[in-house]
């Protein structure tokens, strides 16, 4: 699972959790961007570091969570068809699968060689609220069809939170206890994150 995690959230590991249950899957690997290629790096309201670190300290309980810095390079975009070619590579025995959102699913075409997803893993492709298991079965058949893609519909808990909630009410001083971890919790607080943010 790929992600600026800005913070990570309770959602993103729930995604993860679920789909490690449904798929009978050996690991979970969390993928930190270091310069996504859809944001400017000036964007970013958190260095690589302290996002590296958050991610470490929320999947610290989990021994099936990993946290993989294959991404995680300042200064140069991170493709999905490139992380997923060179883990295809390194671990050729292995057989990977992708996480991703509806919105993801709905405007994979427009990502960078995005055919060559396809080609090494199979998606995972978890709901969201704005899309209903009828528009996503026809947007797996379409993909599957043209493509020739694996992708799978990843049935994952609803959760109206999302990083850029966490980052304004953490600006505001507000609590973001239970939306994330407590270990993401206590480093926001410790390190005194997003109170520069203007909300």
């Amino acid at each position: 699972m790929g992600g600026t995690f800005d913070p990570i959230h309770i959602g993103h590991l729930l995604l993860g959790e679920f789909a490690f249950e449904q798929f009978s899957l050996d690991e979970i690997w969390f993928l930190p961007n270091g310069n996504p290629p859809h944001k400017d790096t000036g964007e970013m309201d958190t260095c690589l570091g302290h996002r590296v670190e958050m991610v470490r300290a929320a999947i610290s309980g989990s021994p099936h969570f990993k946290l993989s810095l294959h991404e995680a390079k300042e200064g140069i975009h991170s493709y999905t068809y490139q992380t997923m070619l060179e883990f295809h590579e390194m671990y050729p025995d292995n057989q990977f699968y992708f996480i991703l959102g509806a919105d993801s699913l709905f405007s994979i075409e427009k990502w960078k060689y995005f055919e060559g997803i396809f080609s090494y893993c199979t998606i995972l492709a978890a709901m969201r609220d704005d899309k209903d298991v009828r528009d996503m079965k026809k947007q797996i058949a379409y993909l599957k069809k043209k493509y020739e893609a694996e992708i799978e519909l990843l049935m994952a808990p609803l959760l109206e939170i999302s990083s850029t909630t966490i980052r304004n009410r953490a600006a505001k001083g507000l609590t973001v206890h239970y939306m994330v971890p407590d270990k993401v919790a206590d480093y926001i607080k410790e390190h005194h994150l997003y109170k520069d943010i203007k909300s």
